[in-house]
């Protein structure tokens, strides 16, 4: 943990990464808390009509008893999915697969047939922990399933694996601009990583009573390890309750009955808390990551919560390495904080060398929450890197110690914290007989801060239509997911392209921004 007290000139000033040679996330997360105490609560479990409250030696015995089942068919270095929400069972699951030394792929409820399809076959999945609302889907895939609900309880320990810190733990899916998702291979060193950045923007996070909740799901490395496994960690009793849509109405009322005193809040979900002139009272600090916020929703954060909303910066690849942390310095409105201490940042020129001009956010080697690289992209994975730095594909620049955000170099939609590839829909739509071709990119808006407009190109035998575009967007919403499907579509006679082929996103963009009426 931090230290309780200092500046965060002396956090960065005394800061060294304690990695041990022998490290199982399992452990961490799970067994040492319930050696040192078996009583102390994990999990406050929210998810059914009472409040239940899971203790970490509780859960090691779900973990145990499931790490049983699973050995019988996954060995180590198995990839095994993880398809559940937030829940008591997800977060077994995932200690569960660390224990026998396998690699855990979190998955989004939300994914339909195509989405889920690409990610498991990429991974050559072994087997999908589930549940039985999903156990049908995962098999007509394919692939083996598990329900943990069908597990009878076992008393027999399952000691973790004797793993290091550069042995791959989980693979975690991220969207880009061309091609599938690339699964980003994390080690059992990566929690390590999240700690110092997951501490600060919770200004010190382990205080006495301190108890977290995201209404992100676990599936996206914002819930697992922004909120999930440092809570667990840290000995925080973490909150499972999500809804299938955000509703701003209720938090209050979870917040008190849980004794919820930190959260994580994605900007979507602040920007519909404003919309409705909720405030939240009892809390101890909120975090928000995923886009700047502005000085406004700072402003209106102060008077709904009563305190200052921390934000902080990072990326599936290498998470958690710039932040706020109001209780050590002031934020400063259009930056996202400064580098977290562990995580050496620069801004990169052309040539790749630091500059103060705008230039490309990148990340020093050496970084514990870096990932190993992308599951079988040995080529991807090399133009991830510059000499000893990691490119985040994001722009930014240098405001005093700073780091302001400048927005995004690749054309990736962020739609309500989501970060959605376009071509993974434009390949979707290509599949339906009315698509000829067809180019998609994110449209400003207000709430979700982009939602995907796509514009299509049809062929000679189809019409445009209010019809048809209804049923394109369900094509989109039963293949891939609902969140991703596009809100808008455009026909239209001919897409921009370039010579040799290829759509020129950015006109469809400039396109899409235009549309807009002020």
């Amino acid at each position: 943990m931090l230290p309780a007290s200092g500046s965060y000139e002396d956090l960065c000033a005394g800061f060294r990464w304690e990695i041990p040679d022998r490290l199982n996330m399992a452990r961490q997360v799970c067994d040492g808390w319930a050696d040192a105490n078996t009583d102390r609560v994990a999990i406050i479990d929210m998810t059914g009509d009472t409040r239940r409250d899971v203790t970490y030696g509780q859960l090691r015995g779900l973990a145990d008893g499931l790490a049983h089942e699973l050995a019988k068919t996954v060995k180590p270095g198995d990839r095994v999915g993880v398809l559940r929400s937030q829940s008591v069972w997800t977060a077994a699951a995932h200690i569960a697969i660390w224990k026998i030394g396998a690699i855990s792929i979190p998955l989004f409820k939300l994914f339909a047939r195509d989405a889920l399809e690409t990610r498991l076959k990429d991974a050559d999945a072994v087997l999908v922990v589930t549940d039985d609302d999903s156990r049908a889907l995962v098999g007509a895939l394919g692939f083996s399933t598990l329900v943990p609900e069908d597990l009878s309880h076992s008393d027999q320990p399952f000691p973790a694996a004797d793993t290091g810190p550069e042995d791959p733990a989980v693979l975690i899916y991220t969207s880009g601009t061309t091609g599938s998702p690339k699964g980003a291979l994390h080690a059992h060193r990566v929690l390590t990583g999240h700690l110092p950045g997951v501490e600060m923007s919770h200004d010190r996070l382990g205080q006495s009573g301190d108890v977290i909740w995201t209404p992100a799901d676990w599936a996206w490395i914002g819930g697992l390890f922004d909120v999930l496994m440092p809570g667990l960690a840290l000995g925080v009793p973490v909150v499972a309750a999500r809804a299938d849509k955000f509703d701003p109405g209720s938090c209050q009322h979870l917040v008190d009955a849980a004794g919820i005193r930190n959260v994580f809040f994605p900007p979507t979900a602040l920007r519909m808390l404003k919309a409705a002139d909720v405030s939240i009272t009892g809390l101890r600090s909120v975090g928000s990551g995923g886009e700047p916020l502005g000085a406004e929703m700072l402003d209106w954060g102060r008077k709904a919560f009563g305190l200052t909303i921390n934000e902080f910066y990072g990326q599936t690849e290498c998470n958690m390495i710039a932040s706020s942390a109001g209780s050590m310095f002031a934020p400063k409105p259009g930056c996202i904080g400064k580098p977290v201490p562990g995580h050496g940042l620069a801004v990169l020129d052309d040539a790749g060398q630091p500059t103060e001009d705008e230039g490309d956010i990148a990340v020093r080697r050496g970084s514990a929450s870096m990932m190993l690289e992308y599951w079988n992209r040995a080529e991807a994975t090399a133009e991830k890197f510059r000499s000893d730095w990691m490119l985040t594909g994001d722009r930014g620049v240098w405001d005093g110690d700073y780091l302001r955000f400048v927005g995004r170099e690749d054309d990736v939609i962020t739609s309500a914290g989501y970060r959605i590839g376009p071509a993974e829909i434009e390949d979707c739509l290509l599949k339906h007989k009315a698509v000829a071709t067809v180019g998609v990119v994110g449209k400003p808006d207000d709430l979700r801060t982009e939602i995907v407009k796509a514009y299509v190109v049809l062929k000679p035998d189809f019409a445009p239509s209010d019809q048809l575009a209804a049923e394109l967007q369900d094509f989109v919403k039963e293949r891939l997911a609902k969140y991703s499907y596009p809100r808008e579509i455009g026909f239209l006679d001919a897409l921009p392209m370039t010579v040799t082929g290829k759509v020129i996103r950015k006109e469809l963009k400039r396109r899409a921004t235009a549309e807009i009426r002020y």
